[in-house]
């Protein structure tokens, strides 16, 4: 049978610490015991572990092994804030898909009535995130960046491969950016930082300035998608390619 599997708060080399939301729900919903067995994440390693003692907010675990883990994919992926529910939607899937990081970006297209949310709505996509890694039994939980302009990020000094999804690109698709950042790696998995637009995609200007900072342009293909489809498609290519 597949054991649970839980993402501690607090740990040491022996012990992980459950506290809060998921503490209460197996101390109340699932009225979890001593000797109650669970895959527990803690620093990014999975342990089989043992509940020890179990309290409302909080539940201690004992570790017992160490159990191999599937690592992230090496992609950040850059992601224009748009409407707020088919976001979290898209987050959601690309922590199921393994995304490592994700950093929501205010584009020129962003409405600004969601550019203003954008800053109180992070803690919430963190617990998006941490649900989905849990879920989907990772080994670990993306990195939520806080919100900030397109620039800021374009700019920013990286030394990922760096790609953009382009509507306009026809010649380069992103399969073929990834197979040759693959080969150029080596023996070493490739680390990618992915950008993708906002409903109307990106204006002019930006669409420049990705291509004076190093950026890739790159196609999924001759079809108009979706800012959230793009995202998992995208994703999806770079795990056929990298695992």
């Amino acid at each position: 049978m597949t054991r649970r599997r839980w993402i501690a708060e607090h740990w040491d080399e022996a012990t992980a610490t459950l506290v809060g939301a998921q503490a209460e729900h197996m101390a109340r919903v699932l009225r979890a015991q001593a000797g109650m067995e669970a895959d527990v994440v803690a620093g990014g390693r999975v342990f089989h572990a043992e509940v020890a003692a179990v309290r409302p907010t909080e539940v201690r675990f004992n570790l017992i092994a160490e159990v191999q883990a599937d690592p992230a994919l090496p992609v950040t992926l850059v992601l224009a804030v748009y409407k707020f529910d088919r976001m979290e939607w898209a987050m959601e899937k690309a922590t199921e898909l393994g995304v490592a990081a994700i950093a929501p970006v205010i584009a020129q297209r962003t409405e600004k009535h969601l550019a203003k949310a954008a800053e109180k709505r992070a803690e919430r996509w963190r617990r998006i995130v941490h649900e989905a890694a849990q879920q989907s039994r990772r080994s670990d939980v993306p990195l939520i960046h806080e919100p900030g302009p397109l620039s800021a990020q374009v700019r920013a000094a990286s030394g990922a491969t760096r790609i953009v999804l382009a509507e306009q690109e026809r010649t380069t698709t992103l399969r073929h950016a990834i197979e040759e950042a693959a080969a150029a790696a080596a023996a070493e998995m490739p680390t990618l930082e992915i950008a993708i637009g906002p409903e109307g995609g990106w204006a002019p200007g930006e669409e420049a300035l990705f291509d004076a900072n190093g950026w890739r342009a790159t196609s999924l293909g001759p079809r108009i998608l979706r800012a959230e489809t793009a995202a998992i498609a995208a994703l999806a290519v770079v795990a056929s390619c990298l695992e």
